[in-house]
């Protein structure tokens, strides 16, 4: 091989080096595995789907291996699926075990998995878990917008047969996984026993949750399209919540159906479509429960909001957990900013970022009654919000610290005359020289790393 074989063969090898393929191999199974199963890798990179094409195993020499280039650093959480949600990986005797986690920060990493049996193989049979206070609306209630059916749940509090008293609603999204454990594909919020509980303390509330669309969910849970992973159908969804759902039920039960006493609330995909519901149709939604939520679904998300603008009074509730990672901590706390810009004031904002909270229903459901309470004044139980602020220090020029929070920043100063670019940095701390700082022919904008706005001066 002559020397520019050489250096081209040595390109590659650092080129790959740099990429960091992930290699995850299957080192153990369960005896009792069917020995031509398909083994899929369900992660929060692809939606939690449990046969995503491009995640299969292949069987190499007797050993399921999956290899792939992550597009981004982040915390990859996921789970071994035999193809659906009832085959997934277990825990000794089939017991639920937690996601598995990965840290990745481009280099690459070989992930040994030992999976020592499968939920459907191995567990014991599943009992329905919703209280007394729940039940199904109907099993196919028709969405006209879609032309589609859909089951959709109702909780109605304890006293609800024994009172006349009229409740607030609280629409929900994933219905299969809010009230009841043997309906859910990853573990329930226990939406039902929380507000058992918290009723007596002025929590009286009635739930509709309706069920996610399956092959459907991405579309119906984004107004806009992702090439990848599909949308575009979220509009027609949250019509069929406001101008059909909603009617059903203010006229069908005791609800007090003015926007003060309505909220929606959901988790993922579905707190991207309840945010969208809440700044779409502010005259009818005013508490939004958005939980970890996939913002960089779409950039288009943030639009929407300078679109919409602050036209209503709200109370938004964002929680993220820190183990989701960056793009979905950075997305909620770019998304922070964006409604601050609008207008938003801080105590319409309650911000969380739980340190040890993962992107699946057991952390929804540990935070759900806190949440709640905040929406709908009931309690003081969520701790205080601690916000994603930039820190401003001045001496003879000026240093904006990110937050860990936001990541890195973007800042570019623009004449106003012309638009010219004067000026740009990057990085977790960004410096503004002095003479254009407060400098009225200057305008200075600080952005992160998806080109949001989120300071200007």
């Amino acid at each position: 091989m002559n020397t520019r074989g050489y250096l081209i063969l040595l390109c590659c090898i650092i080129a790959n080096s740099v990429i960091g393929q992930i290699t995850i191999n299957i080192t153990s199974l369960p005896e009792h595995t069917p020995e031509d199963a398909a083994i899929y890798f369900a992660s929060n990179i692809n939606q939690w789907s449990p046969d995503a094409k491009g995640f299969e195993f292949k069987k190499e020499d007797g050993q399921y291996v999956l290899s792939f280039t992550p597009k981004v650093e982040d915390v990859i959480e996921f789970k071994c699926t035999r193809g659906t949600w009832a085959a997934v990986e277990a825990g000794e005797n089939g017991a639920a075990i937690s996601n598995r986690a990965i840290v990745y920060e481009g280099s690459p990493i070989v992930y040994d998995v030992v999976i020592e049996s499968w939920e459907d193989l191995d567990g014991q049979p599943v009992e329905h878990s919703y209280s007394d206070n729940v039940s199904i609306l109907s099993d196919e209630f028709f969405i006209p917008q879609l032309n589609r059916k859909r089951r959709v749940w109702i909780y109605l509090p304890p006293n609800y047969h024994t009172s006349s008293q009229k409740y607030p609603v609280m629409y929900m999204h994933d219905g299969q996984n809010v009230f009841d454990v043997k309906t859910s594909y990853a573990g329930e919020w226990e939406v039902d026993e929380a507000l058992d509980r918290l009723y007596k303390d002025g929590g009286g509330c009635i739930i509709v949750a309706v069920d996610n669309g399956q092959e459907f969910r991405q579309d119906e849970y984004s107004p806009w399209k992702n090439p990848t992973y599909g949308g575009g159908q979220g509009k027609e969804y949250v019509r069929f919540i406001v101008e059909t759902l909603k009617p059903h039920i203010d006229s069908n039960y005791r609800t007090i159906p003015d926007r003060e006493h309505t909220g929606i609330m959901g988790s993922s995909m579905g707190g991207i479509i309840s945010l969208y519901a809440g700044l779409e149709y502010p005259e009818v939604f005013s508490k939004l429960g958005v939980f970890s939520p996939a913002f960089w679904f779409s950039d288009e998300c943030y639009q929407h909001v300078l679109e919409q603008t602050k036209r209503m009074d709200a109370k938004i509730f964002l929680l993220i957990g820190r183990l989701e990672g960056k793009r979905y901590v950075h997305g909620m706390s770019a998304m922070y900013h964006v409604l601050k810009n609008v207008g938003f004031e801080e105590d319409e904002i309650f911000y969380k970022v739980d340190e040890k909270g993962q992107h699946q229903e057991k952390f929804w459901a540990d935070q759900f009654p806190s949440a709640f309470e905040w929406l709908m004044g009931i309690g003081g139980n969520a701790k205080e919000s601690v916000l994603p602020t930039l820190t401003v220090t001045a001496s003879k020029d000026i240093r904006i610290q990110s937050h860990k929070d936001l990541g890195p920043l973007e800042v570019i100063v623009k004449k106003k005359k012309n638009g010219k670019v004067n000026y740009s940095d990057k990085g977790n701390s960004v410096l503004i020289p002095s003479k254009y700082w407060k400098n009225k022919k200057y305008d200075i904008q600080v952005l992160n790393e998806n080109d949001i706005l989120i300071q200007e001066y």
